[in-house]
This record gives C-alpha cells, sequence and structure tokens, in this order.
C-alpha cells in the first residue's frame, strides 16, 4: 500500500510540475514576444524593406543599417548615451552613499526627532514629485542648470532628496547584530570606523540593490529630463532623443531606427542585471524582512 501510494503522489506530482512549467513557458513566451519584436525590427532595413507597417515579424533581409544610422554622424545618438551615462553613474555613486549613511543613522543611532524625521519622510513620499516639476525647473534656470545645464542639473535633482529611500536600506541594516556596533565601540572605534570597516563589507547585497536601483531611474526618466532639457539637442538624454524621432514625419522611417537605439541602450542594463542579478535578490529579501 505504501509502495503505491508513494508511487500516486509522485505520478501527481509529476503532473503537477509539468502543468507549472507549460504555463511558465507560455507566460514567458507572451512576455518574450514584444522584445523578440523589437530586435527583429531593428534588422529589418528601411532602404530595402520601405520602413512601412508590414505584416510579418522575422525581416526578409536583415541588415545593420539602423545600427550604422544609429552610431553615425548624422544623429547625436552618441551624445545622448553619454549624457545618459554621466547622469546614471553620478546618481548611482552619490544616491548609494547618500542612503547608506542616512539609514545606517537611522538604524543604528538613537537620538531627538528620529520617529518624527522617519514618519515625516515617509509623508512626504507619498507625494508625486510631478508636484514640484514647474517649481524645480524654474529654480533649476536660476542656476543656470536647464537646457545647456541640463545634465548636471539632473544629476542634481535626481541625489537631491534620495536619502528619504532609506527604507528598504535601513531594513537590511535592522538585520544585523548591534552587539557588533557594540564590541567595535568598546574598542575604541568611532562611528565612521564603525560603518566603512564593519558594516559596508557585509552589506554588499543592498549596495548593490541600492546602485541599481539609483542607476535605472535615470537611465529611462523621460519626463523629467524632456522638461529640463527641452529644447537643447545636445543635452538631450536617449529617452527624450529617441521620442523626438518617432515625432518626426518620417515616423514609419525612423521606427525601425528607433527600435535599434533601444535594442544599444537595454544592452548594459539586462549584463548589469544578468551579472549582479543574485545580490539584486539579496538586498530585496534581506531589507524586507524588518523595517
Amino acid at each position: 500500500m505504501k509502495e503505491k501510494e508513494y508511487a500516486s503522489m509522485s505520478k501527481k506530482r509529476a503532473i503537477g510540475n509539468a502543468v507549472s512549467y507549460i504555463i511558465l513557458i507560455l507566460i514567458s513566451i507572451i512576455w518574450l514576444f514584444p522584445f523578440f519584436g523589437l530586435v527583429m525590427q531593428s534588422f529589418r532595413s528601411y532602404a530595402t524593406e520601405y520602413g512601412g507597417m508590414v505584416n510579418y515579424i522575422i525581416p526578409k533581409q536583415f541588415s545593420l543599417d539602423n545600427y550604422r544610422f544609429v552610431l553615425s554622424n548624422q544623429t547625436n545618438f552618441l551624445q545622448w548615451y553619454k549624457n545618459t551615462v554621466i547622469i546614471a553613474s553620478f546618481v548611482a555613486v552619490l544616491q548609494t552613499l547618500i542612503v547608506l549613511c542616512v539609514s545606517y543613522a537611522l538604524s543604528r543611532m538613537r537620538f531627538t526627532g528620529r520617529t518624527f524625521l522617519m514618519r515625516f519622510w515617509l509623508v512626504l513620499g507619498m507625494f508625486p514629485g510631478f508636484l514640484t516639476m514647474i517649481c524645480l525647473y524654474f529654480l533649476l534656470k536660476q542656476f543656470g542648470l536647464t537646457q545647456a545645464g541640463a545634465v548636471p542639473g539632473l544629476i542634481l535633482v535626481s541625489v537631491a532628496s534620495c536619502g528619504m529611500g532609506y527604507y528598504v536600506c535601513k531594513g537590511y541594516f535592522d538585520t544585523m547584530p548591534k552587539a557588533l556596533d557594540e564590541a567595535a565601540r568598546i574598542d575604541g572605534a568611532t562611528r565612521a570606523q564603525i560603518m566603512v570597516q564593519m558594516i559596508i563589507p557585509l552589506s554588499k547585497p543592498i549596495i548593490i540593490y541600492t546602485a541599481l536601483v539609483a542607476f535605472m531611474a535615470p537611465w529611462c526618466d523621460y519626463i523629467f529630463a524632456s522638461y529640463v532639457a527641452f529644447g537643447n539637442d545636445k543635452s538631450y538624454n536617449v529617452a527624450v532623443g529617441m521620442t523626438r524621432w518617432v515625432w518626426t514625419n518620417d515616423y514609419q522611417g525612423y521606427f525601425t531606427r528607433f527600435c535599434a537605439g533601444g535594442i544599444l541602450v537595454a544592452i548594459p542594463v539586462t549584463i548589469l542585471f544578468m551579472c549582479l542579478q543574485k545580490y539584486y535578490v539579496e538586498g530585496v529579501t534581506g531589507g524586507a524582512v524588518k523595517g
């Protein structure tokens, strides 16, 4: 009887696993289909297939014309790409440093107004950033940080209030035993030494998570970037610049070029996530344990 029951359970488990895998495969195909179409369209030449609307996905003739156009001197794509990399890199580094410092202070230190400050930031975080767009634009304009100076302006705006995004990082620090800090304090270590020499080396997952999140925000930013850099082509990031392509009268011709640019934009982010996925997941799960 036990052997029959075991065989029956194994059969049910195998059927359940097979159904689960089939469902997951179907979901993956549906999810990946638009990306597959984007890649295929980027290899469709406007010259050979007229760039118009077609009823097929895989090109009849593969071509690199779109990539040659995107990377040529006919466009400012490389300048837009450079602007995006500069903004995203500076924001990732500065935001990570600030968030780590704020999170460490709120997690490890007890001071007057700490609870009020955390609640106040929580309430402020509920208001969308779009409410301050007009105010921020005129403020940046007073300092010459719009249009031609849009790159440093976007960096400043992204870094200015990043300390309020301490929640996940603080939750990760809360999981670390405070006995480490107390032992180091007894040995004469300062707060800065404890953070740099003890806490940071143990916080690799949350550091990578914070840096990736900070990097992704300006990399994909369109609304505020278009608002600040409006009218100055050389200050656009890739999202704003490529959107201007599909706004032209030659929409169908620029669509395949837009797809090629989208692939080039997605490559570095995809590589980052593939290489750092393990630490990203650990950072999210570790920071969600405590608040």
